[in-house]
């Protein structure tokens, strides 16, 4: 027995030919097997079991109850086997694509676009995982990635997308058309230099004392918040476009910072590439051309 409860694959693979064929020989012949040796695995499938899954007749088998019971299981898991061993040996090579991206980037850029991406290229498949820590920045088999973070940060391996300049958003409406970043509730993602303290430096300002901001890890919380009236929101133009355009949010301030920080792509190597990471990132970099 190979695991805990399991029988062994070969004595499976030999009841699923089998009941598929309702013949022992026919069985043998697909799996290069002799017939001995395919109704061996059968009996020692069966003694595993406790129970039979053929009536053997002179000229043909017979699915008892119970094999007729058991083989949508084996089956299934046959399916699931397949799956997952074409997904790791690249039987989708070409046509299937991982791509990592941070959190917001995913939400508020990406996956609004996705539809006439896919409408376009019907036969790509995409795979998006969405690390928002350091020690997860970097998915082993994503092929694709569209990191957030200052050139410097950056290797020679990446394209840059987008330059970024900071602005606060709000709902339209908030505060009746008034919104103070003195007084109503202040939003920012963590760990970005374009933030609420440089854009008001900008302009010779700072926070009033006491006045703290609310961080989030991600730009997901601290846009969604303002999305549901929270108060104002630190953006910047990548994330803030769609929603901007489409009235969910307002800029009620005209002043704007250059950030620091961009979007970059980093691309498979030449000799790596495939038709789906030649596809998306064609796509993407046209996108912000």
């Amino acid at each position: 027995m190979t695991g805990a409860g399991l029988p062994p694959l070969n004595w499976l693979r030999a009841f699923e030919a089998s009941a598929r064929h309702l013949s022992f020989t026919a069985a043998a012949e697909e799996l290069n097997l002799t017939q001995s040796a395919v109704s061996q695995h059968i009996r020692s499938l069966e003694q595993f079991l406790g129970c039979a899954l053929f009536i053997r007749r002179t000229r043909a088998l017979q699915l008892t109850e119970a094999g007729f019971n058991y083989l949508p299981t084996v089956r299934e898991a046959f399916d699931i086997l397949a799956i997952g061993t074409r997904a790791l040996t690249g039987g989708d090579r070409g046509r299937s694509l991982m791509v990592q991206s941070n959190m917001a980037f995913t939400t508020f850029w990406l996956a609004p676009r996705m539809a006439p991406l896919l409408e376009a290229n019907p036969w790509l498949t995409l795979h998006i995982v969405t690390p928002i820590w350091e020690p997860e920045r970097t998915a082993p088999d994503a092929e694709i990635e569209i990191r957030f973070g200052r050139e410097s940060e950056m290797s020679d391996a990446v394209v840059r997308l987008t330059r970024e300049q900071c602005f606060p958003v709000c709902r339209p409406g908030f505060a009746e058309g008034a919104a103070d970043w003195r007084k109503h509730a202040l939003f920012d993602c963590a760990g970005v230099i374009g933030n609420w303290e440089t854009w008001l430096a900008d302009q010779g300002d700072r926070l009033p004392k006491g006045k703290l901001v609310n961080l989030a890890s991600t730009y997901v919380i601290s846009l969604t918040a303002v999305l549901n009236g929270a108060g104002l929101a630190m953006a910047h133009g990548t994330l803030a476009s769609t929603h901007l355009s489409q009235g969910n949010l307002v800029a009620p301030f005209d002043h704007l910072v250059d950030m620091p920080e961009a979007y970059f792509l980093r691309r498979p190597a030449k000799h790596d590439e495939t038709p789906a990471s030649r596809t998306f990132a064609e796509w993407i970099e046209g996108a912000f051309a």
